[in-house]
């Protein structure tokens, strides 16, 4: 028996949940848990439904094109692991977090590789047995270390890209090649404080809280899908560099739960926003 996730995004009418769950019956298929939404604003339905029994994937596939709107979005996707590579700076918090949840098995994901641009964090990697690739940016334009990067990203067939306080701005050229793969963690409760030194921007405007945005990755600088946010309170008696420190925690809990998220395929990315089903 295998395990697989379908993933429905149409416009909204009626019968959608009865024809969808009338199809995966036809197919013999059991539904073990069924989610859904519809976007009032937008006239926008979305449903995920985990299934489990033996597929014959063009034919379901199929079936569920001649019975849903036209302009439906359709996946059916393996449940279970994926494989993901990490692009670190020098900053251990966010990645140590990961290594740690996946070698405690706290998080189920399997990380092909770890690439830095400093070489600061290969030791750290490699006492949980995982490569690590030293790309230096040093003496390379923009795309010429971008293009470097991407022979060793390409060489693992990663589902998903972490940036894991990976300090670079990425160009449109390498995002087009991820489109919706690549998640990212940003120091501050987005859409405030976009770009560098969020905690200064914070703690010049005296913010009584500070917080850490998990989004994908897209042309506009910090401005992606929100996939997870959280914050945590802080006061006058703080300065930016302590709020650093306390926001770094926030910071490693909310890429993690946001990665966990993806990797359930629990993230619907429509426009500029996101339906999460938790």
């Amino acid at each position: 028996m295998e395990k697989k996730i379908l993933l429905t995004d149409c416009p909204d009418a009626k019968g959608l949940i009865a024809k969808i769950t009338n199809i995966c019956y036809k197919h013999q298929l059991n539904i073990t848990r069924n989610n859904e939404f519809v976007d009032r604003d937008h006239g926008r339905f979305f449903m995920r439904t985990e299934l489990n029994g033996i597929f014959n994937d063009e034919t379901l596939l199929a079936d569920l094109d001649d019975a849903l709107p036209q302009y439906t979005k359709r996946r059916l996707v393996p449940a279970g692991r994926k494989r993901i590579v990490i692009l670190v700076t020098k900053e251990a918090h966010a990645l140590g977090d990961i290594l740690m949840k996946c070698f405690e098995g706290a998080l189920d994901v399997e990380i092909a590789a770890v690439i830095g641009n400093y070489d600061t964090l290969g030791k750290l990697v490699e006492k949980f047995d995982i490569p690590f690739h030293h790309v230096s940016h040093e003496g390379l334009s923009r795309p010429e270390h971008e293009a470097e990067l991407m022979k060793v990203v390409d060489s693992y067939r990663p589902d998903y890209l972490v940036l894991a306080k990976f300090m670079r701005i990425l160009t449109p050229s390498f995002v087009a090649a991820y489109p919706h793969k690549i998640i990212n963690i940003h120091h501050s409760f987005l859409p405030s404080f976009i770009g560098a030194n969020p905690y200064r921007q914070a703690f010049e405007r005296g913010v009584k809280m500070i917080g850490a945005t998990a989004h994908f990755v897209t042309d506009d600088l910090d401005e992606g899908p929100i996939i997870e946010q959280s914050v945590i309170h802080v006061n006058h008696a703080m300065s930016a560099n302590d709020m650093a420190r306390a926001g770094r925690d926030v910071e490693k809990s909310v890429l993690s739960r946001a990665l966990q998220l993806v990797l359930d395929e629990r993230v619907f990315v429509y426009g500029n926003k996101t339906v999460v089903f938790k």
